[in-house]
């Protein structure tokens, strides 16, 4: 008997005046998201939740990562590495935020140990290390949104159900269109004060259609990371080389490869010839820096060591249409001389993608609005199989055997 009232609930007959594409997208529809509905929940549930761990690392780390601008001057690298040096530590690298109520990340080496920690400008004292105590936390969250905590197999099982709710967006948008241009009000609008079936009903259709571009954006990036062959699919399709033949394109064409091999035995030769040379001070590089990036944005510098023998600047560039944070970089030598460049602008399509595919799926591309708008997403993004499977738990129900 209920076989008999399943069997009708998922086979369907098919309505007067309906198109064989629109029956088979429901069927499809319904079918799609049954199977993948609890994986697609625990995926959005948890990437809901993973979006806020910066955000709830500054939260644990208040008292440190936020300091008071008005106890003084912002003091200058070179005297942050001066304070570290006379405390018998080694500056390796410095982050340098725009915020000025924010403090600096400073890593530096001591006794042969590498260290990282909040850094007050203003009053130049080591605020300590992060309080990483939520991090196994977030670990949990990110095994479980990756590999649903089953490892390989998880990670398929994962890649599949997400492949699934692709076509589930695209089916839906089909379902979604109304008949007659009249009825497009009435598609575009929750209607609260109908009962919990039409509520239900005008979630997930009207939430589903305003999230499912996005939805599919994000859904994609992240078999961008999963799958080999839809990252290859990406790339190709922006104008890259396909990951196959890139082994052969190195063999056929040697530019490349001997740009690399330049660059390589100019900085051993930096190495030998500049050992003796004294080093510029670390605000003549952000001076220099300043020049070529003549903007405003968080910057990263990384001073030279044993295996770089060069100044390492990163900016983060906000100065686009969006603000999205686009990172450039550009070289210099232990005396100041410019080396290279590598602006974000200038990346060929295909590696500005890859170079961002990380930040594009979490929303961390546009900072804490972007993050925010991401969440409201996978949150109806996580409510869609739900609404989804009550609508069909009530025909099942009312269905006669």
């Amino acid at each position: 008997m209920k076989a008999s009232r399943l069997r009708k609930t998922l086979i369907r007959k098919r309505r007067k005046n309906e198109s064989l594409f629109k029956y088979t997208m429901g069927l499809l529809h319904l079918w799609l998201g049954l199977i993948s509905g609890i994986v697609i929940v625990v995926v959005c549930l948890s990437g809901c939740i993973y979006a806020f761990k910066n955000q709830f690392t500054d939260l644990l780390n208040k008292d440190k990562v936020f300091v008071k601008e008005n106890d003084g001057v912002r003091k200058s690298a070179e005297q942050i590495q001066n304070i570290l040096l006379q405390e018998g530590k080694i500056l390796t690298s410095l982050v340098i935020p725009v915020n000025k109520d924010r403090s600096f990340v400073v890593s530096y080496t001591k006794d042969r140990s590498d260290y990282s920690v909040y850094f007050d400008p203003y009053r130049g004292t080591d605020l300590g290390t992060a309080d990483v105590s939520m991090n196994h936390f977030f670990e949990v969250i990110l095994d479980l949104h990756r590999n649903l905590m089953m490892g390989n197999i998880g990670r398929q099982i994962n890649g599949a159900a997400v492949l699934m709710f692709c076509i589930l967006l695209f089916s839906g948008f089909i379902l979604w269109i109304p008949k007659k241009m009249k009825h497009l009000k009435q598609s575009l609008t929750i209607k609260f004060t109908g009962k919990f079936q039409r509520i239900n009903y005008d979630l997930h259709n009207t939430m589903g259609f305003y999230a499912c571009l996005v939805l599919f954006f994000i859904a994609v990036t992240g078999l961008y990371i999963t799958y080999p062959w839809v990252k290859n699919t990406m790339i190709i399709s922006l104008g890259g080389t396909s990951i196959s033949d890139l082994s052969k394109e190195s063999k056929d064409e040697t530019g490349a490869f001997d740009s690399i091999f330049n660059d390589m035995l100019d900085r051993q030769k930096e190495k030998s010839t500049l050992k003796e040379e004294k080093t510029v001070s670390l605000q003549e590089i952000l001076h220099l820096a300043d020049k070529i990036l003549p903007y405003k944005g968080m910057i990263t510098i990384e001073l030279p060591n044993k295996d770089n023998p060069r100044f390492t600047v990163t900016k983060i560039n906000t100065d686009n249409w969006l603000g999205a944070m686009l990172p450039d970089e550009i070289t210099f030598d232990k005396t100041g001389h410019f080396k290279s460049k590598e602006l974000f602008a200038d990346k060929p399509l295909n590696k500005q993608f890859t170079s961002l595919a990380k930040p594009l799926h979490t929303g961390e591309i546009l900072g804490l609005k972007s993050i925010v708008f991401y969440f409201i997403v996978c949150f109806i993004g996580f409510s869609l199989p739900v609404t989804g499977f009550i609508f069909w738990f009530n025909k099942f129900r009312k269905v006669k055997a």
